[in-house]
């Protein structure tokens, strides 16, 4: 016969308690896996213990009225027909009973299932409680993309939203994790404001973070400290803008480097103050660059190609990238232009846009001119011709207004160059 509710803690305080795991045993058993991200990375379940109790008190409740329900059908059976032998229930007629529960529930109060003993994990479950179980989705224990994880992460979506590239960032797997690791709140958030207070705007945020999302692994008091040892050296806010938008990684350097890259120009090339900080905000990848390169170009400029320290001067303040170009194509164009087209040194650093122009068409467009009887680059001479207009206009414009011919007459002598 079924025990009526308010008897049942009685009936489980008669039993053995030492047949039963304790509330604490069963968190530390059934204490789900954690889900490992990248590299080892893993998200820790948020249900206690005392939770897994209760649950579990409460399944052995069920289970405990469904046996006494049982029982009190088979007494049934065996009046009508003693020759039966009593069977245990089946599913089936353990789903039939389940109507007859909710009753019980009803009748049990809290005080009482803080009673009930824990059910044994091998204690059978009914199918329509099998079927309530809901489980998390597993994440994979490693990945080579970071889609993986966005359903996942508030961080990755919330970037995506901003506008970053997930699949650049992805090839990098340490920066991978550190997105996944960090708490928007707590430590991307402040950064994002840090950069809109510095000038980055909203469009140019995605862009940003995806050429430098090691930003957020950065101190936000060394980030301002950074920032105002720029303000002391004069450089406005709207340049320190622009200098971060086209060198990203600038923020991350220290300041004891960022102040022996300023002396190292104002020092090697004899600038001025105001030069150099002109110079930087032109090309502030100077700032964050590897020097060899500035080096060798400079010893190029001077004893290779053999211009004055003054001639330098005036050419990387005109064309700051000169600093940085590659060594071949310098020496390349310098031989063309001042050998071949025989431009002397003095007229080159008045245009030195040419060592930022292609070789090719310096050359398609000169054997043009020659062709036709126009090379002249002497201004002391009639139908002179500029360097700056030489490379700087388009083929139409050149075509038009320096070899006075047609597109069409310029594109015919190329197919026989």
């Amino acid at each position: 016969m079924a025990l009526p509710a308010h008897q049942i803690p009685r009936w489980f305080n008669s039993i053995k308690l030492s047949s039963f795991i304790t509330g604490a045993q069963l968190g530390k058993c059934f204490q789900r896996p954690g889900k490992t991200l990248l590299h080892g990375f893993s998200a820790q379940p948020q249900m206690s213990s005392e939770d897994c109790f209760l649950q579990w008190g409460l399944k052995t409740y069920r289970t405990s009225s469904l046996w006494n329900n049982s029982q009190f059908t088979n007494s049934r059976k065996q009046e009508v027909n003693s020759a039966q032998s009593t069977l245990l229930p089946s599913v089936n007629e353990q789903s039939q009973k389940t109507q007859n529960i909710s009753s019980f529930d009803s009748e049990l109060s809290l005080e009482e299932l803080d009673d009930l003993p824990p059910l044994s994990p091998l204690q059978p479950i009914s199918e329509e409680e099998a079927v309530q179980i809901v489980a998390d989705p597993l994440l994979p224990p490693a990945s080579f993309t970071l889609r993986d994880y966005v359903d996942h992460s508030e961080n990755l979506q919330k970037l995506v939203l901003l506008g970053v590239d997930l699949s650049k960032i992805e090839k990098h797997p340490d920066a991978a994790n550190l997105l996944l690791r960090l708490d928007f709140e707590k430590d991307i958030k402040q950064i994002l404001l840090f950069l809109k207070d510095l000038g980055i705007e909203d469009n140019q945020l995605g862009t940003y973070l995806t050429k430098n999302h090691a930003i957020f692994s950065e101190d936000l008091e060394n980030l301002k400290t950074r920032v105002a040892y720029l303000l002391s050296k004069n450089f406005s806010k709207a340049d320190i803008a622009q200098m971060v938008r086209n060198a990203p990684f600038l923020l991350s350097f220290s300041v004891e480097r960022l102040d022996n890259r300023l002396g190292f120009f104002q020092k090697e090339l004899e600038l001025s103050v105001k030069k150099t900080r002109d110079l930087i905000v032109r090309l502030p990848r100077l700032l964050t660059g590897s020097l060899e390169p500035v080096k060798e170009n400079i010893k190029v400029y001077r004893l290779e190609l053999g211009f004055k320290h003054n001639e330098i001067q005036d050419m990387i303040t005109k064309i700051p990238k000169m600093l940085t170009a590659n060594k071949k194509k310098l020496t390349e164009t310098f031989d063309y232009v001042h050998n071949v087209m025989n431009i002397p040194h003095h007229i080159i650093v008045r245009f030195p846009q040419v060592f930022n122009t292609r070789l090719f068409k310096v050359k398609e467009r000169h054997l043009f001119l020659t062709y036709l009887g126009r090379a002249q680059y002497d201004p002391a001479k009639p139908n002179y011709i500029s360097l700056d207009r030489l490379v700087s206009i388009p083929d139409e414009i050149f075509c038009e207004e320096i070899a006075k011919a047609s597109v069409q007459d310029f594109e015919k002598f190329l197919k026989t160059v």
